[in-house]
């Protein structure tokens, strides 16, 4: 009877330890949260006071540079530091499609809405000196933000501790000419980064960097809880660790460019076509392929729970956003995220490229060269390999094209990986080294330059979240050849909306990629000009305007979560 009482108290309470235990984890992240909420707010105040002082003394240098026309008493303005004027010499006037409350086409009526809140919004983007397609994005939506709530603070947390806040701006204007105010914004330097990085995780890599960003994420809201946190590089499981610690009180967001784990990907392992679906396509034979299946396969339910956390979930594609669909709806569903899954198409300078590089019948045989130009970070991912194997090919099938085409390689290094990638990228273009160029860390008008003279795009990536550089390529009026999948094959480069004719053509190995150089190069003058055409029109769809309206309603509607 002892026995059987023991076992009773027993599995008592070790169901009272399951009840509870939710409950029990839910308690030990608030009482953290308020830990570190605690531990922070004089960082807090202080980059509140810091800002302040900043956002005089600008209005003193301004005030100083630049004196105030006579004018009579009833029309000038208020001398607050914040008024419309301020605002217009902030915004890159050169940039026909970047909005200024001035811009009576612009959709986003910042006068009319409440421009109140004066929080703390924060964006988690340990790599924001990169340049590549997601800084811009980061960048754009920093300028769209403090256009909408003037009075918030933006902090970036940062790992790039070689870069202080001036260099980065400046590397800002020069890369993207986006100017923001720097009065309003913030860099915090992580001292963690290196748990993201996927070099320190030889196996288990997604587990690993995933698990990583949690420890960079602490370290992130160890020196400062903002209101709004938003991840804008895919580091989903940050945005779960806030919500655990603030699950009420700090409202969250994520701009995805890329799903961490998605069905393609589990498609790819059994692909017999290694050099078209990714680096692990066909690895998953045998033994150590079903495992390998079956550890992706927990991670993604994994990588589900987390996504039904976030507030507010942006993706930057129509091809994204199924797959996020497919992963993370039924956790928001479960965890009452009312909020749909959004496209907010990328911010490209589709404007700027309009007025910059005219596109014209004459421009075909004096402006545009046969060059085929590829912009794109230095990764394995981007296929460089690829593209000079079909260049190669391409250039033995067509020896006598005159004038002579080049390729040219545009693209950003980050560290000592890149730069040994770029060496090897030029050992295999040896053999037709007179014939293709390597531009690293080129500045806005050297990549201009070569959107205005070269005739071809050309991306190589599979399953490309979505593709900035097409869209620069379609804006600039060059025919894009480019892999026939993700954001480029299924929102980019697709029959125009007028007549349903090509704006570029589609290629999956080398050898279709060589059809595809051959196929826009031999098209006559008048048939190149009139792909150009749609393509440049088709463009429109990824203005600085477009994204910058999308990206508003987005946070408005986070800081709707908060009050």
């Amino acid at each position: 009877m002892a026995l059987l009482f023991t076992l009773l108290v027993l599995l008592l309470s070790t169901a009272i330890t399951f009840s509870l235990a939710p409950y029990l984890f839910r308690f030990i992240g608030r009482a953290l949260g308020a830990q570190l909420r605690s531990r922070t707010h004089q960082r807090r105040e202080l980059l509140r006071n810091r800002a302040a002082a900043e956002e005089k003394e600008e209005e003193a240098q301004r005030k100083a540079a630049t004196p105030t026309p006579p004018s009579p008493a009833k029309n000038r303005k208020s001398s607050t530091s914040l008024d419309d004027d301020d605002w217009e010499k902030v915004t890159p006037k050169d940039v026909a499609d970047t909005p200024t409350p001035h811009d009576p086409s612009t959709t986003t009526d910042t006068k009319s809405k409440d421009a109140s809140f004066d929080g703390i919004i924060a964006f988690f983007h340990p790599f924001c000196n990169a340049g590549g397609g997601g800084e811009r994005v980061l960048f754009a939506a920093i300028e769209a933000t403090q256009l909408r709530y003037p009075q918030a603070l933006i902090i970036v947390y940062t790992g790039d501790h070689d870069a202080s806040k001036s260099q980065i701006l400046t590397n800002v204007r020069n890369r993207f000419n986006i100017h923001l105010r720097p009065a309003r914004i913030h860099f915090l330097y992580l001292s963690t980064r290196d748990w993201v990085l996927a070099s320190r995780y030889p196996r288990f890599t997604l587990l690993g960097q995933s698990l990583g960003s949690l420890v960079l994420g602490w370290d992130a809201l160890g020196m400062l809880v903002p209101d709004i946190f938003i991840d804008t590089m895919g580091y989903a499981f940050t945005l779960g660790l806030c919500k655990w610690l603030f699950p009420t009180s700090v409202a969250t967001g994520a701009y995805v460019h890329y799903p961490t784990i998605s069905t393609d990907m589990l498609r790819s392992l059994h692909s017999e076509v290694e050099s078209n679906q990714g680096l692990h396509a066909g690895l998953g034979k045998g033994l150590l392929g079903k495992g390998k299946e079956i550890y992706w396969e927990l991670f993604a339910k994994l990588y589900s729970l987390v996504g039904g956390s976030i507030d507010i979930v942006m993706t930057n594609s129509t091809w994204t956003q199924r797959h996020m669909q497919s992963l993370w709806r039924n956790a928001r569903t479960a965890s009452g995220k009312t909020h749909p899954i959004e496209v907010v198409y990328p911010p490209c300078a589709v404007g700027e490229l309009h007025d910059h590089i005219p596109v014209t019948l004459e421009g075909e045989s004096t402006q545009r060269t046969n060059n085929i130009l590829y912009i794109a970070q230095f990764r394995p991912e981007k296929c460089h390999s690829v593209i000079l194997d079909a260049f190669t090919t391409f250039l033995q099938t067509h020896p006598h094209l005159s004038p002579p085409p080049k390729l040219i390689l545009i693209g950003s290094v980050r560290d000592d990986q890149d730069e040994k990638r770029v060496y090897k990228l030029r050992l295999q273009a040896q053999p037709v080294k007179d014939r293709v160029e390597f531009v690293v860390n080129a500045q806005w008008p050297q990549i201009l330059e070569a959107l205005r003279t070269s005739s071809v795009g050309v991306n190589g990536m599979w399953n490309e979240h979505f593709g900035i550089g097409v869209v620069e390529y379609q804006a600039a009026g060059l025919i894009s050849v480019v892999n026939d999948s993700g954001g480029p094959k299924v929102d980019i480069v697709v029959p125009d909306a007028k007549e349903g004719k090509p704006t570029g053509f589609h290629a999956t190995t080398a050898q279709d990629f060589a059809t595809g150089f051959a196929q826009a190069l031999s098209l006559s003058a008048e048939e190149k000009f009139a792909m150009r055409v749609r393509a440049r029109e088709s463009s429109w769809r990824f203005s600085e305007r477009v994204f910058s309206d999308a990206w508003v309603r987005q946070v408005e509607g986070m800081v709707g979560v908060l009050r």
